[in-house]
């Protein structure tokens, strides 16, 4: 073989590794589908503007499950949330991908819907809703943390918002229909309002609820009479945060949240976990289901710990005292 015949082989030879390594690589990616149906789906990558992604995502590249190499993200989020997320949760099912990340209450719309595809979540008590036989071990197909610290919980914020409202008399509650509705939320809230001898004046609101519905829907809690306001934790309130915090202080409510973002867009106070640790934690699970263990087998993560925010401007325009007590006790005060 003459050497310039040679050197054309070689240099064939070297075009065509890079794409078979590449046509290997995307024969070897896994599948992962993110299901949040009140969130931009532009979100759910690698390189998004999204804190808690990036924290997800972190910590699937430190696992060697890498975006773009090995692991392929398909995104279904509010933008594909066109007929419903119950229609959304059956479109991902059928394209059977290797794992099914879910953030918020549509965990049991899945569970109806497989037993056999690898579900990891972000949701209330999955024991409750039937996802799990305890946080210990699962069992099936679902894994991932879990917001739901018990009743007590909900009594701890009810508490907290009767430190700078004594004279509160009765309670509203802002909340997703999906998440109140379930086994959780709805009686969970109920018991603790009960035990604290409140009546509740409840608004509720559908998935990609427009401006003038979450208007409607605090006005109707100011006219029931409510004096402080819970708002419930669900993606699609959170990513409505800074406009429920100026609807609430234009009717004179305070209120409490589940997420210190919603106090640093001008809430008054908020008891909430530490997302970015649940999202770091979800990830953890994910890359353990990719290289080969059963859901099933992986302990579900109870959140233990809270931080109390408070934003003292707030307060001032509400007319509100905060008591010098929580103030210090406050894991983190907007002045």
């Amino acid at each position: 073989m003459r050497r310039r015949d040679f050197i054309g082989l070689l240099g064939g030879a070297a075009v065509a590794w890079p794409l078979a390594a590449a046509a290997q690589q995307s024969t070897n990616s896994k599948r992962l589908a993110i299901f949040s149906p009140s969130e931009p789906s532009a979100d759910f990558h690698e390189r998004s503007g999204n804190k808690f992604f990036r924290a997800l995502f972190a910590e699937l590249r430190r696992l060697g499950q890498i975006e773009g190499q090995n692991l392929k993200v398909e995104s279904y989020g509010r933008e594909q949330n066109t007929s419903g997320p119950e229609a959304l949760a059956t479109e991902i099912v059928r394209s059977n991908p290797d794992v099914i990340f879910v953030v918020g209450p549509g965990a049991v719309i899945f569970k109806k819907l497989t037993s056999r595809i690898p579900i990891v979540v972000i949701t209330g008590d999955p024991v409750k809703t039937g996802i799990a036989e305890s946080l210990a071990h699962p069992g099936g197909n679902f894994t991932g943390a879990s917001i739901d610290a018990g009743p007590s919980i909900h009594g701890k914020r009810i508490a907290l918002l009767r430190e700078i409202i004594p004279t509160m008399s009765k309670l509203g509650c802002l909340a997703l229909r999906l998440s109140w509705n379930g086994p959780v939320s709805g009686p969970a809230i109920r018991a603790a309002a009960e035990t604290a001898g409140l009546p509740l004046a409840v608004s509720l609101v559908e998935f990609g609820a427009s401006e003038a519905d979450y208007r409607a829907a605090i006005e109707s809690i100011s006219r029931d009479g409510a004096n402080a306001v819970m708002v419930v934790d669900s993606p699609d309130l959170f990513q409505n945060a800074t406009l429920i915090a100026k609807l609430l202080g234009d009717a004179k409510l305070p209120a409490i949240f589940f997420h210190p973002e919603a106090v640093e867009a001008g809430g008054l106070m908020a008891y909430s976990f530490d997302l970015i640790e649940l999202f770091k934690r979800v990830g953890n699970n994910i890359g353990a289901i990719l290289r080969g263990a059963k859901p099933g087998d992986i302990p579900i993560y109870q959140v233990t710990k809270f931080e109390l925010s408070i934003n003292l401007k707030t307060a001032k325009q509400l007319g509100l005292s905060v008591p010098p007590a929580l103030v210090a006790g406050a894991d983190k005060v907007i002045e």
